[in-house]
C-alpha cells in the first residue's frame, strides 16, 4: 500500500517523501491510549493527599521523592506492557501458569487489598470533591461516585476506545486544573534543593511511603500487561513495532503525569508552607488554596480532584477484574465487584474517619504491596522460555531487581521505626 503511493505519479516529490512519516504517525497513534488509562492511576486522589500533605508540612524537601517515584513508574510500566506485548497474557494470567497454587492465592489475596485500598482512595477523595463543589454530604457522594464509574466503566472493555477517550479528558481536565494553580504562584524559589534526598524525621519517611504507593501503583502494574496483551502479534518484528509505539504511549502519558505530581507539591510547598493557614485536611487546602491563591485556585483543585477520583476508580475497578480473572480464572458481576470494593470507603466515611488521613494509609498499603507485583514481573520478564526475543536484557532485570529491593527497604525501615521508635 505504502509503496502503491510512494509510486504514484501524479503525487509531488515532497508528498511521496513524507507519506511514510504520516503513516508511522498514524501507526503509533492507533496504539496509543493504554498509557493514559494506567496514568490515571498516577495523579488518583491519593496522589493530592501524599503530595499536597508533603508540600504543606516539609515545603520541597520530598521533591526528590516524586521524582524518583515517577522515573521509577516509567521504567515498571515498561515491563508490564512489554510482557503483555511479548506474550499475549497479562502478570496474574502468567503468574497462575507458572507459580505453585499457594503462591498465586497469596499473589491474589494481597492484589485483592490493593485495590480495595485503591478504591478506598478513589471514593473518598471524589466524594471530598462533591461535597465541596455541590454540599452534597460524603455518603451519598460516594454513592454518587459509584454509579458514574460504573457507566464509565461500562465502555470497557468493549468500546475500549471511547472508554480511553473518557478516561484521556478527566485526565486533561486534572492537567488543566494543577496548570491553571501553578501559572498563579508566581516565580518558584528554592525548588531545587528538594531534589537533593532526605528526610526530616518518621513522619516524612512516612509520607514518602505514601507517596512512592501513590506513584507506582501495584494495580496499574498488573493492568498495563492486561491492556497491552491483545496486541501481541506472531510476527516479531510488528511486536517491536508495538512496544516502540508504547514506549511512545508512556513517555507522553506518564510525563503528564509526572508534572502534574511535581506540581502538587510545588503549589502546597509554595503556598501552604510556612502560612498559619490550615492544611490538614483536602478542604482545608482547598479553603486555603482559595485564600492565597483566589477562589479560583480553589474552585481548580476540586474540579480536578473530582475528575481524578471518577477516572480512577473506573480505572482501579477494572484493575479488579484483571485480577480476579487473571489469578483464580474467575469473573465477578461488576455490579457485586463494585459493591464488594467499594465498602471499604463506605465504612470509612460512616465511621467519620479523616479522609485526609485515610487517603494517606491507603497510599502506604499500596507501596507496601508494589514488591508483590514488581518481584513477579521482574521474574518472568526475564524468562527467555516466557518472554521469547522480547526477553529483558541484564541490565533490565538488573534495575528491576534493584527498584523492587529500594522499595522494600524503605516499607521495612518505615516498619520498624513506627513499631520501635
Amino acid at each position: 500500500m505504502v509503496d502503491s503511493v510512494l509510486n504514484h505519479p501524479s503525487l509531488p516529490l515532497g508528498a511521496r517523501a513524507r507519506e511514510p512519516v504520516r503513516a508511522r504517525l498514524r501507526s503509533v497513534g492507533a496504539l496509543m491510549g493504554p498509557a493514559f488509562v494506567v496514568a490515571v492511576a498516577y495523579v488518583d486522589p491519593g496522589n493530592f493527599a501524599t503530595n499536597m500533605a508533603g508540600g504543606a508540612q516539609y515545603g520541597h524537601l520530598l521533591l526528590w521523592v516524586i521524582v524518583s517515584a515517577s522515573a521509577t513508574a516509567v521504567f515498571v510500566q515498561y515491563l508490564s506492557a512489554k510482557l503483555g506485548v511479548a506474550t499475549g497474557r497479562n502478570l496474574p494470567e502468567l503468574c497462575r501458569e507458572h507459580y505453585p497454587r499457594p503462591v498465586v492465592r497469596g499473589l491474589w489475596v494481597q492484589a485483592e487489598l490493593v485495590t480495595m485500598a485503591t478504591d478506598l482512595a478513589e471514593f473518598v477523595g471524589a466524594a471530598v470533591a462533591l461535597n465541596l463543589l455541590f454540599g452534597i454530604p460524603l455518603l451519598p457522594a460516594a454513592v454518587l461516585t459509584a454509579v458514574v464509574s460504573l457507566a464509565i466503566l461500562g465502555l470497557a472493555p468493549l468500546r475500549r476506545r471511547r472508554f480511553e477517550k473518557i478516561i484521556v479528558t478527566l485526565l486533561s481536565i486534572v492537567l488543566a486544573g494543577f496548570v491553571y494553580q501553578t501559572l498563579q504562584l508566581g516565580p518558584l524559589t528554592d525548588a531545587g534543593a528538594g531534589l537533593v534526598p532526605g528526610f526530616a524525621g518518621v513522619d516524612s519517611v512516612l509520607l514518602a511511603t505514601g507517596m512512592l504507593g501513590a506513584t507506582v501503583m501495584p494495580h496499574a502494574i498488573y493492568l498495563h500487561s492486561a491492556l497491552t496483551q491483545h496486541r501481541s502479534d506472531p510476527d516479531p518484528a510488528q511486536r517491536r513495532r508495538t512496544l516502540r509505539a508504547t514506549v511512545v504511549d508512556l513517555g507522553a502519558a506518564l510525563g503528564i503525569a509526572g508534572l502534574v505530581n511535581v506540581s502538587m507539591l510545588l503549589i502546597a510547598a509554595d503556598a501552604l508552607h510556612g502560612s498559619a493557614l490550615p492544611s490538614d485536611t483536602l478542604e482545608d487546602m482547598h479553603g486555603s488554596l482559595g485564600t492565597t491563591l483566589g477562589p479560583a485556585a480553589g474552585v481548580a483543585f476540586a474540579v480536578a480532584l473530582l475528575a481524578s477520583g471518577l477516572a480512577a476508580s473506573s480505572v482501579g475497578t477494572y484493575s479488579g477484574e484483571v485480577v480476579m480473572a487473571g489469578f483464580l480464572r474467575r469473573r465477578v458481576p461488576l455490579l457485586l465487584r463494585r459493591v464488594v470494593t467499594m465498602a471499604p470507603a463506605l465504612a470509612v466515611l460512616a465511621a467519620g474517619v479523616d479522609p485526609m488521613r485515610a487517603l494517606v494509609l491507603s497510599q502506604v498499603v499500596l507501596s507496601f504491596g508494589i514488591p508483590f507485583a514488581l518481584f513477579p514481573l521482574v521474574a518472568l520478564s526475564r524468562r527467555r522460555d516466557v518472554m521469547g526475543d522480547l526477553v529483558n536484557r541484564r541490565w533490565t532485570t538488573a534495575a528491576g531487581v534493584t527498584a523492587a529491593l529500594l522499595i522494600s527497604g524503605l516499607n521495612l525501615f518505615l516498619l520498624h521505626r513506627t513499631l520501635f521508635a
